[in-house]
């Protein structure tokens, strides 16, 4: 187990694995595999990610609050108990709308 993975075999209560930084976006690692992670991550209030393309799919799962993510130039809101796929090799970016909280999971396998 990597050092900032969560421990294993223990319940977690997602949401509260992470707390809110001013000014910041804080990412937490829960796995990392050399075919995927998965990461939790809080947005402070007008916090977000800038326009990235991945060459992954990778899962987005709101688990507090709301955001905007934006796939190749369509916007998506998403809330609490929300997600979106994020199709690999599409460019994307997400915005804030106010703090939130959301879960990313990358799935590297498929693309060789």
């Amino acid at each position: 187990m990597e050092l900032n993975e969560l421990e294993k075999s223990k319940a977690h209560i997602t949401v509260e694995i992470i707390e809110y930084v001013p000014n910041s976006v804080v990412i937490k690692t829960i796995l990392k595999k050399s075919t995927g992670n998965i990461s939790v991550m809080s947005f402070d209030s007008g916090e977000g990610l800038t326009e990235k393309i991945s060459p992954f799919d990778t899962f987005a799962q709101i688990i507090e609050g709301k955001a905007e993510i934006v796939i190749k130039g369509e916007s998506n809101f998403l809330q609490t108990g929300q997600s979106i796929v994020i199709p690999a090799h599409e460019s994307n970016f997400v915005k804030p709308n106010g703090r939130f909280k959301m879960i990313l999971t990358v799935i590297k396998s498929g693309y060789e």
